[in-house]
Formats: structure tokens, C-alpha cells, sequence
């Protein structure tokens, strides 16, 4: 898929209007780029993940701990449980492996969203281990930090800028017009803009 984007960007990537100057010669190149997920994608698709991990632990975790008799309500150190300790474990677990292997979790997938590099490649374990540790287990324990999707100018999170990384949409995407200035005699560039 991503060959195929790749082939109708540089297709697409031709001057659409070309103006000249006295001092310089404008000329505007249109492309298309992945969409960014924007926070309501976002949520719903973390909405789905919490429910894909809480069917984990009802059916996997709960029954062992049920089986070796250690209670699940009543918190032994910091206000944190045997069990609560376990559950953000493998909230954590299935955050990084899934991201790691898919790009994306199953209700990313469910949105179709994935977690791309902002300087494009592949993901790497450091950048996923930052990313899906380190930083959502920040943002899960402020909250706010998963706000800043609202504000940012490629909606990213806390965790997203910890890493360097950024949530598109798989199949959706924006048109992006580049305007170049450039020196008329020489061909050299002047001044690059861009306009969305």
C-alpha cells in the first residue's frame, strides 16, 4: 500500500501553477499525505483496546488468581494490588507487542489508525518501549497529557512526542500544496512555504 502512495505522491508531484516575477518564479507542487487520527478516533480506538484487556484479565488473570486464593480487591503497597500490579503489566505488554508487530493495536485497527515514525521507517523497540511505556504509562497516570491531541498541530500526545512518532489514518488522506519561490535566473531557491 504504502508503494502505491509512494507512486502517486511522485506522480502527483508536479507544478500546478507557475508565476513569474521580476525578482523570483513561483511555482506551487500538490501532494498527498496520511491523515492524522484526531482525538475522538483516537479515544474510541483506546476505548476498544481497554475492553480487548479487561477480556484478557477476566479471562485469563482473574481465574489464577481466584485458583492460588490471592484477593483482588485489597491493595497491599501504595495503594496497589497484586492484581492491579499484573493488569498494568499486561496493559503495558500488549500496547508495545502489538504496536511493535502490527503498528498499530485492535482498535487501532478497528479505526483504521496505526502509529508510523514521524521521519518515516520502521518502529524500533527503543521507540516503542519509550513510547508505549514510558509515555502512556505517564500519560495514563495525569490523563491530561492525552488532551494535548486537541492542541497540537498533528494531534499528538504525550507519549507520541516522547517518541517521536504520530497516529495516521491508514486509507484516508490531505492534499498539500508546497509554494516555492525561486530566483528566476539561477534557479536557486529563494524562500519555501507550505500551505495546507
Amino acid at each position: 500500500m504504502s508503494e502505491h502512495i509512494e507512486q502517486q505522491q511522485s506522480l502527483s508531484e508536479k507544478p500546478l501553477v507557475s508565476e513569474r516575477n521580476q525578482d523570483y518564479e513561483t511555482v506551487q507542487i500538490e501532494h498527498f499525505r496520511a491523515k492524522n487520527a484526531g482525538f475522538w478516533t483516537r479515544l474510541w480506538a483506546y476505548m476498544i483496546d481497554l475492553l480487548v484487556v479487561g477480556a484478557i484479565s477476566g479471562i485469563l488473570i482473574k481465574p489464577i488468581f481466584r485458583v492460588v486464593d490471592i484477593e483482588i480487591s485489597n491493595p497491599y503497597f501504595l495503594l496497589f494490588s497484586p492484581y492491579k500490579v499484573t493488569l498494568l503489566i499486561l496493559f503495558l505488554l500488549y500496547f508495545t507487542l502489538m504496536t511493535r508487530f502490527f503498528q498499530q493495536t485492535v482498535g487501532k485497527m478497528v479505526m483504521g489508525i496505526k502509529v508510523v515514525p514521524k521521519n518515516g521507517g520502521k518502529l524500533t523497540w527503543s521507540t516503542v518501549i519509550f513510547r508505549e511505556v514510558i509515555g502512556r504509562f505517564i500519560s495514563k497516570m495525569l490523563v491530561i497529557p492525552y488532551l494535548l491531541i486537541i492542541f497540537m498541530p498533528k494531534k499528538e500526545a504525550m507519549h507520541d512526542l516522547f517518541a517521536d512518532t504520530v497516529v495516521e489514518h491508514e486509507h484516508a488522506y490531505e492534499k498539500e500544496v508546497q509554494v516555492r519561490y525561486l530566483k528566476p535566473t539561477d534557479g536557486q531557491q529563494l524562500q519555501e512555504g507550505t500551505v495546507i
